[in-house]
């Protein structure tokens, strides 16, 4: 069974920081491309930060330069790591896993991140 399961969210003062980890089983972590998306109330979700099979990342513009993404496919986890966090990162986050060629994206239940002023 596939699965995905996000942990590390929480409460954090606004210009701290925050690690996030998602922890796969099921499939074969090592041909997925992985991310991480958000959903802030009332807003669609959003992409954050990609790390592709071959460890490549890639960042939404809003976070580059304060978010950090990782892959340890030996633990098939893939990490978040925040700083400089201010109130447009308080958002669900969701991990997520793909494999484009065949048309696969599975999502991960989330986890809430809030950051307080």
């Amino acid at each position: 069974q596939v699965q995905l399961v996000e942990s590390g969210g929480g409460l954090v003062q606004f210009g701290g920081s925050l690690s996030l980890s998602c922890t796969a089983s099921g499939f074969d972590f090592d041909l997925f491309d992985m991310g991480w998306y958000r959903q802030a109330p009332g807003k669609q979700r959003e992409w954050v930060a990609t790390v592709t099979v071959g460890g490549g990342t890639n960042y939404a513009d809003s976070v580059t330069g304060r978010i950090s993404i990782s892959r340890d496919n030996a633990k098939s986890t893939v990490y978040l790591q925040m700083t400089s966090l201010n109130s447009e990162d308080t958002a669900v986050y969701y991990c997520n896993a793909r494999r484009s060629l065949y048309k696969i994206n599975w999502w991960g239940q989330g986890t809430s991140v809030t950051v307080s002023s």
